[in-house]
């Protein structure tokens, strides 16, 4: 069972995520409601994989998955991004992360995308 670390700004998201992922069999380790508290979280519970908001206040996805993949090389992190969004998407990428997620997304995509990026 991959443990997971949801780093969302949004409490709605947080606990959607949270629901589809405990009922695919993911154990959910932690939340954080920003970047800030998403890199202490990382360091507390050391998660399998992470989904991670790219716009969120205080900081921001892509400059926590700087510092997380700075912390860990090997972390596999998924960018969650709205539509419209594709430039800071190519960043994430280019800085480390595994995939992404456009919101909205349905529960096999979620799923389907965290189990490829567990495999790599």
């Amino acid at each position: 069972m991959a443990k997971v670390l949801i780093i969302d700004d949004a409490a709605f998201m947080r606990m959607s995520l949270k629901s589809m992922l405990e009922k695919n069999g993911f154990e959910v380790v932690g939340e954080a409601e920003n970047g800030e508290v998403g890199i202490l979280k990382y360091k507390e519970v050391s998660p399998d994989l992470v989904t991670l908001d790219v716009t969120m206040p205080k900081m921001g996805g892509v400059e926590t998955l700087k510092l997380i993949k700075e912390y860990d090389p090997k972390a596999k992190i998924v960018m969650v991004t709205a539509m419209g969004q594709e430039k800071i998407v190519k960043e994430a990428v280019i800085s480390g992360a595994k995939s992404f997620i456009v919101k909205p997304f349905k529960e096999e995509k979620l799923v389907d995308t965290l189990n490829k990026v567990m495999a790599m």
